[in-house]
């Protein structure tokens, strides 16, 4: 009111209900404030899906000595907002065992699978088949390619089992073609591996591959023109190494099991 209007610093105190003396405090700024802000910043633009909380999980790894108010206060003067999530649509199999009711209690115990589509520079579809251990978090492969049909999917899947020396009890799915398809069922029926279709529809029944499958986008593929699918799987492998190596971190770290956070 004192610089638009020109009024005296008592008279826009009585219109304000201030007391005059808070016009002559000076703000203290605390001397790590400016380097505080920028590693704030760092970490959104290194981690756009993170919140508050996890940035300041973060700068406590790093050393700094700080309590998560001020933390929470910096991270929305400097207007930094989680973007909004875009969830996805789904699209049947015979389950062997109700998708509804299955629920991880160890490793290798269910893996999800999910598709995901992306594409190059030149309009070329890429297509991302991802495998989740519900139980671990850990993303057992992401298989990126032009087209992956049954026979790829089960191809990753035999490898899979060839580098742990062991196959999922449950496999947990949607209702796509490469899914329900006669490869995958003989799979599962010959490595004794349950099947567990969700209902048409209901991608909550699949929630730790469909949250994976909306991380990947959020963190990677929005961000990120490939030129050739050539380096789309260089940068996907890179992110899936990153991925699984903060998963282990925060399984070391966390006080209770991280299988049931979301």
């Amino acid at each position: 009111m004192q610089d638009r209007l020109g009024l005296s610093e008592r008279r826009a105190c009585e219109i304000a209900s201030q007391h005059r003396s808070t016009q002559r405090r000076e703000p203290v700024r605390a001397h790590d404030d400016s380097a505080l802000r920028a590693a704030l910043r760092e970490i959104s633009r290194e981690r756009p899906r993170w919140g508050y909380r996890r940035a300041h999980a973060r700068l406590l790894e790093e050393g700094w000595a700080l309590n998560r108010k001020r933390t929470q206060r910096l991270w929305r003067e400097e207007g930094l907002r989680v973007p909004q999530r875009r969830r996805k649509r789904q699209r049947l199999g015979e389950s062997t065992v109700p998708a509804d009711r299955l629920v991880a209690e160890r490793p290798d115990h269910v893996w999800a699978l999910d598709f995901q589509f992306d594409q190059t520079a030149d309009g070329r579809i890429l297509k991302l088949l991802h495998v989740v251990d519900e139980f671990t978090r850990e993303a057992l492969a992401i298989e990126c390619e032009r087209r992956i049909d049954a026979d790829a999917t089960v191809s990753v899947l035999e490898g899979l089992v060839a580098a742990r020396g062991t196959a999922p009890e449950h496999i947990r799915c949607d209702n796509g073609p490469e899914l329900t398809a006669n490869a995958l069922r003989d799979w599962c029926r010959f490595s004794k591996a349950a099947s567990a279709y969700i209902d048409p529809g209901s991608p909550w029944q699949n929630p730790y591959v469909e949250s994976f499958g909306s991380r990947v986008r959020d963190e990677l593929l929005s961000g990120e023109l490939f030129e050739t699918l050539i380096e789309a799987q260089v940068m996907v492998a890179d992110w899936r190494e990153d991925y699984n190596e903060l998963c282990r971190r925060r399984h070391r770290t966390s006080t209770g099991p991280t299988h049931r956070s979301p």
